[in-house]
């Protein structure tokens, strides 16, 4: 398989940013919602959120929806801060790897985020390595789901990739670290692997993708 695999297709958080879904909930609970971990989730996740992370509601709108969920009438900066928490840090060692990757492989990447996500995970990248812009630097182009107006695990979305870009699913390989949305990715022939643990460095040597040295 090997050999005929020309594109690279990335999930960002929890495979190349780091993320603990569990510092947000906490910080919503520390607001007061109590029962936010039921609203949120890797897994699964309330209708506020997916129209967030397609775009159809700004985020001014969301943090509305968040007060009238909640009925407590919260800050635009408490509900961001919250929000963001969860959001940690891009390591090095990931962008090296990345950029030897790239010199073999046409490397995309693909993101279920939104606009509050991305300006706070741009501020990150920018304070840890003073580029705001690596991501779209480091990949040939950036999918994201509040701009495409799609989201994984939908396999309708991952059919929106491989039509802008022309490419056929037998030479894509896919990473990511849920399970629904590699499954999702399989259901359109891309060849979709579960980063459940680890680095994706490693997963993707045990199927025989290697950076150059």
């Amino acid at each position: 398989m090997k050999n005929s695999i020309k594109t690279i297709l990335f999930d960002l958080g929890g495979v190349l940013l780091n993320l603990d879904y569990q510092k947000t909930i906490d910080a919503f609970i520390e607001l007061g919602i109590t029962d936010f971990d039921q609203l949120y989730a890797k897994a699964a996740q309330t209708d506020l959120f997916n129209q967030l992370e397609t775009g159809k509601i700004f985020p001014r709108q969301f943090m509305g929806g968040i007060r009238k969920m909640s009925k407590i009438d919260l800050k635009d900066s408490e509900i961001i801060n919250a929000w963001n928490a969860m959001l940690l840090d891009l390591p090095d060692h990931r962008i090296d790897f990345l950029r030897r990757l790239c010199n073999q492989y046409q490397l995309l990447l693909f993101s279920n985020t939104n606009a509050i996500h991305l300006a706070a995970f741009r501020k990150i990248i920018q304070e840890q390595h003073e580029n705001a812009f690596l991501l779209e630097e480091l990949f040939e182009r950036t999918y994201y789901s509040h701009i495409a107006g799609v989201r994984k695990p939908n396999k309708d979305a991952f059919q929106y990739v491989l039509d802008q870009e022309g490419l056929n699913p037998e030479e894509v390989i896919f990473i990511d670290d849920s399970i629904q949305h590699v499954e999702g990715a399989k259901q359109v022939g891309i060849h979709a692997y579960h980063l459940e643990s680890g680095e994706v460095e490693d997963l993707l040597k045990s199927i025989g993708i290697h950076g150059d040295a």
